[in-house]
Formats: structure tokens, sequence, C-alpha cells
């Protein structure tokens, strides 16, 4: 991926005053020691974070039974900020910064989901 793709105007930033109001239910960043970052390209070209969603050069928008599904997984394909797991209870909470308390499965040094599926 070139320098000029990953700055260009695609990858601008989408916020608005601390607020993504383009989603409905959103989260307000305004108040929270966190920020809005703005979206950006991925190791396939592909801009995330941008709310379109399609990009030419997706895996999806190219899939053929030749495609591993596992290049769709992992971090390069997940916002920081601008993602709708921000919508649950829960990430509303690290938002406002209040401590999070009584995660599941949360034991530091076992998998306490072992066997329970």
């Amino acid at each position: 991926m070139d320098k000029d793709k990953r700055d260009n105007k695609e990858t601008k930033n989408i916020a608005i005053d601390g607020t993504l109001p383009h989603q409905i239910s959103a989260p307000d960043f305004k108040n929270s020691t966190r920020s809005i970052q703005k979206p950006f390209v991925n190791e396939f070209g592909v801009v995330i974070g941008d709310s379109l969603y399609d990009s030419q050069e997706s895996p999806i928008n190219n899939w053929s039974t030749e495609t591993d599904p596992s290049v769709m997984a992992g971090d390069q394909w997940v916002h920081p900020t601008n993602d709708i797991g921000w919508n649950s209870y829960e990430n509303r909470e690290m938002l406002e910064d209040k401590p999070f308390v009584g995660a599941r499965f949360s034991h530091p040094t076992h998998d306490v989901s072992k066997g329970k599926d």
C-alpha cells in the first residue's frame, strides 16, 4: 500500500464535534478521554472506519472458492472507534470511562470458557 493512498481524502476524519452523527444511537466521544480516530487503509488496501463498508480491494468483493476466509479476520478489519460494537452497553461504559466490573471470561491466566461450548 503506497503512502498516497493511506493519506488521501478517503481516510479523512468523519467525526463531527466528537460524534458520529451518521450512525443512529452512536456514542458521544465529546466527554471521554478517548478520541475518535480517522479511518485507515489496511494491508489489503481497504478503507476501514469510513462507514461505507464497500471497497473494490475487499476480499468480499473478490470472493471465490480459492479465497481463505481467515484473510478477513484480525484487528486490521476493525476500526478502534467507528465500530458497531461501541453501541453496546459495555462499550458505552468504557467510553464514559466507568470502571469495567464483572467482565465475563476475564481471568488473566486461565481460559475460563474452556469446555463451556
